[in-house]
């Protein structure tokens, strides 16, 4: 295993630092909690910010490829944010093992469907009868990520597995009278037990914690150890 291969996610974790998609002070979620850190894959513009999230990406899948679950036809991006991870990736899989992934192709959804020229809610690969793996930021509640499942089976594809950038590792937010505090799932763990796919990450919290350890961010890592003491999922 080459270098490159081995230190894909230190490199993609120090890149997203360096880069500000991965910041760290307070933050309100959309959950209403208080996080610790933010990753904006909203930032992922910059081609050497890409580059190195399309090699963390293919890693991770090549390093899954012996699995049965992950023998795959087609990457799909949810728009938006999924497009440009699903389009570098498969290029970047490419490179990496043409003979194997050399034609993986893409595809992504529409927010609306095209009632013209083409028409349709996929642009890319047909979906028809293909095998499809879902490559997407982070899952929050996972709400993104079933839309795009349900796209994928309407469109007649079968779902595989899905890739994200970050597991952050925390049990769902309970229901609005809910009990904050009582154990419960995370979304990634909801969404392999509903559909029976492997749901692989490029970095956990653990991971993030580890590199901060690394860098003497001893109040950061105060900080993140109090948040996933308080929300860690038990899956």
């Amino acid at each position: 295993m080459t270098g490159a291969a081995t230190n894909y996610k230190t490199n993609f974790l120090e890149t997203c630092i360096d880069g500000g998609v991965l910041t760290f002070g307070t933050f309100k979620l959309k959950s209403g909690r208080v996080s610790p850190y933010f990753f904006n894959a909203g930032l992922l513009h910059r081609a050497d910010l890409l580059q190195s999230t399309s090699a963390a990406y293919a890693h991770t899948i090549r390093g899954s490829a012996g699995e049965k679950a992950l023998e795959f036809d087609v990457l799909f991006g949810p728009a938006y944010k999924g497009i440009p991870l699903a389009v570098a990736t498969v290029a970047e899989l490419a490179r990496l093992d043409p003979g194997r992934f050399g034609r993986v192709s893409y595809a992504f959804d529409r927010k609306e469907a095209k009632d013209h020229g083409e028409r349709g809610r996929v642009v890319g690969c047909p979906l028809q009868g293909r095998r499809v793996l879902v490559v997407d930021d982070v899952i929050t509640a996972g709400t993104a990520v079933r839309q795009a499942i349900d796209v994928i089976e309407r469109e007649g594809g079968r779902l595989v597995g899905v890739v994200v950038s970050v597991d952050r590792m925390e049990r769902m937010p309970p229901p609005p009278d809910g009990d904050e505090s009582a154990p419960g799932p995370s979304a990634i763990g909801q969404i392999r037990k509903q559909y029976g796919v492997p749901v692989l990450s490029i970095l956990t919290l653990d991971d993030i914690m580890d590199e901060l350890g690394k860098l003497g961010a001893e109040e950061d890592m105060r900080r993140l150890a109090e948040y996933r003491a308080k929300y860690r999922a038990d899956d």
